[in-house]
């Protein structure tokens, strides 16, 4: 069995608007789950047959806002496989969310970033070849 990661689970500001992000990056997503926990607060796993994000909505607000890449500790973004980062550009792009690509041309792989609409980057990786010795170079 190879790893894999099975699920995220975040705290976000605005409940729907984050399964509105997840729904339209991936294309097979849909809400797998949605219920209330004891607090009152909702929460959803969003995700295909394989693979979620469980959402939950925060009951709190940080005493610092999070930005990725500023040096704190923290995650600056998480990455997917997808098939197809052009479609992705486009239902993003046409939702109006924000594209924060930053130069990256390979021969093997394509890769976009967008921010969702609580400030967070999620990258969105389509590989060109099936070579793991072409994935992954780093020279290139």
């Amino acid at each position: 069995m190879t790893t894999r990661l099975e699920h995220a689970n975040l705290h976000v500001r605005d409940f729907d608007a984050m399964i509105e992000f997840l729904v339209t990056a991936f294309a097979d997503f849909r809400v797998r789950h949605r219920a209330v926990d004891e607090a009152g607060q909702p929460w959803a796993h969003v995700g295909n047959d394989e693979t979620y994000i469980a959402v939950y909505q925060a009951s709190a607000e940080p005493a610092e806002p999070w930005a990725p890449y500023s040096g704190k500790p923290g995650v600056n973004h998480l990455g997917y496989v997808v098939q197809d980062v052009a479609a992705l550009r486009d239902r993003l792009t046409r939702a109006g969310y924000r594209e924060t690509t930053v130069p990256n041309e390979h021969p093997h792989r394509r890769r976009i970033y967008f921010n969702d609409r609580e400030g967070n980057d999620w990258e969105f990786v389509e590989y060109l070849s099936d070579d793991p010795a072409e994935r992954n170079d780093y020279e290139t």
